[in-house]
């Protein structure tokens, strides 16, 4: 594995989002002087924050898996996620509902949920959840240390045994083929796929090697932290800070200087100058490349993910009549795909995920209040047809409108819209194609086909976040953290530090 040459002493991470402040951490923890600079006045980066109108909203993420995870993060520098983060399971861990009007709640501890199908699509389709739990399981022990947690030295690093393996469990086989082969209860398969939409892709277009995003959700579980999702974040800081690592808030990098091929300081907006040995960038591609003045050599052109319109709504409590997370599927599931990835125009029959972080901590709104997350799929601004500034806001109220219409008949009738996020929006905080979701997870953008977290011609700087390796999501954020702490440091092998794997047959 290639690693920074010569004297990494000080460390600069540029963004305390997940990616930063867990190589921060890992830095940190192996002996590190770490100095991290973040443009907004607090830790968090896409796992953002707003207060508005007395409600505490999330304005990134709102789904937590493999806490593990963030656990292996504290422990790098001697502490414990128990004392600075209280987690709480979400049970169950979505609710789905179809145009049909049935609904499924979806639990990960495996008797309930065979129960669950079982009552819902009869015995066999209870018996394939429970091969596809296996299956998932086995696909997620094979992937996690060879290629999710693994820095590339080139392709021919894929060509191990445990590649082989993966394939002979149908890894390389389509996502939607693999599951349907459990289950051949189309709503239930719904259940084991939509996950492709974080990675970018159709759940027919996807390869089967992708659906441990499913095992994170189905079997591994979905977590809440008390304070809402802000709360990851504002703990890991707090780690990183008691472990000596310093945080300049509020401070825009703009430049880079550089002797020969290193990086020997970043500057600031505000004319600051901090000298570094080594430098971990977690800033948006574009923006990467342009302040090391480097334009990487691609065969095929970066493909971004979909993007997404996200609405935070305040409406009156609605009690249990929605659980934490909600997704409501439309009829028209398969085609939506090909109208916001093909024709860059909003989904005609809108799929939403509707999240209710009041249910996990009430005081996150007003008393008397619950605060909602809605988000639909869209087009990114590469591909898209739409001119969001001019219909986002009629949008905004169609989702909402749709939502209530098919989850709480009246949800609406009080309901305060607290912040719009539209594709344009997501673009004019200088994310790529206006997309939280990075790059989309084809074939020729994972493992090490993905934009390497090492920089061809610069020695000493180092790539992390959703651009890179292994990719987009919360729990691939944080390891991408620890993947460029490696790159700085040398691998950290450590196996008190590796998450746990939830078995097929327990939680």
């Amino acid at each position: 594995m290639r690693t920074v040459p010569g004297a990494t002493k000080h460390v600069v991470v540029v963004g305390a989002g997940l990616s930063g402040l867990s190589a921060a951490l890992q830095l940190a923890g192996r002996g590190r002087s770490v100095t991290v600079v973040e443009r907004h006045p607090s830790p968090g980066g896409r796992m953002g924050q707003a207060d508005i109108a007395g409600y505490r909203i999330d304005t990134g993420p709102t789904v937590l898996t493999m806490p593990d995870i963030i656990d292996e993060s504290f422990a790098a520098v001697g502490a414990s996620m128990a004392d600075h983060l209280e987690l709480m399971p979400v049970g169950p861990a979505y609710r789905a509902t179809f145009a049909d009007g049935h609904s499924l709640d979806v639990h990960t501890e495996p008797t309930a949920m065979a129960a669950a199908i079982e009552e819902f699509a009869g015995p066999e389709q209870a018996a394939g959840y429970l091969r596809l739990r296996a299956w998932l399981t086995r696909l997620y022990q094979l992937e996690f240390d060879g290629f999710i947690a693994a820095n590339f030295s080139s392709p021919l690093s894929l060509l191990t045994p445990q590649l082989a393996r993966l394939a002979a469990i149908g890894g390389f086989r389509g996502w939607e083929r693999m599951v349907s082969s459990f289950i051949t209860d189309e709503r239930v398969q719904r259940i084991f796929t939509f996950q492709a939409l974080y990675a970018g892709v159709p759940p027919r277009q996807a390869l089967a090697a992708y659906a441990v995003i499913a095992y994170m959700d189905t079997v591994a579980g979905v977590y809440f932290p008390r304070g809402g999702m802000r709360a990851v974040p504002e703990a890991m800081a707090a780690a990183a800070t008691g472990a000596g690592v310093q945080f300049r808030y509020g401070s825009t990098v703009t430049g880079l200087e550089r002797r020969g091929s290193r990086v020997t300081a970043v500057h600031t907006e505000d004319g600051d100058r901090i000298t570094c040995d080594a430098i971990v960038l977690t800033t948006e591609l574009p923006l990467t490349y342009a302040l090391l003045a480097r334009t990487p050599r691609r065969p095929v052109q970066i493909r971004p993910a979909p993007s997404a319109v996200v609405v935070h709504v305040g409406v009156p409590a609605v009690g249990e009549r929605l659980a934490h997370h909600n997704i409501s599927f439309g009829q028209k599931w398969a085609g939506t795909f090909d109208e916001i990835i093909r024709d860059g125009v909003p989904m005609s029959d809108p799929s939403l995920l509707v999240t209710r972080p009041t249910a996990g901590d009430p005081s996150l709104a007003p008393p008397g209040r619950d605060l909602l997350y809605v988000l639909a799929p869209a087009p990114n601004l590469q591909v898209g047809k739409v001119d969001w500034d001019s219909i986002g806001q009629d949008y905004a109220h169609q989702m909402v409108a749709t939502a209530a219409a098919r989850l709480m008949p009246g949800l609406d009738d009080d309901a305060q819209i607290l912040e719009i996020v539209t594709p344009a929006d997501w673009g004019r905080q200088g994310m790529a194609a206006g997309t939280p979701f990075a790059l989309a997870h084809t074939f020729a953008q994972t493992g090490p086909f993905r934009p390497a977290n090492t920089v061809r011609g610069i020695d000493n700087a180092v790539l992390a976040g959703g651009s890179t390796v292994p990719g987009v999501g919360v729990p691939t954020a944080l390891l991408s953290g620890r993947l460029a702490a490696d790159r700085i440091t040398g691998a950290d092998n450590d196996p008190s530090r590796k998450p746990t794997i939830v078995s097929s047959g327990s939680r």
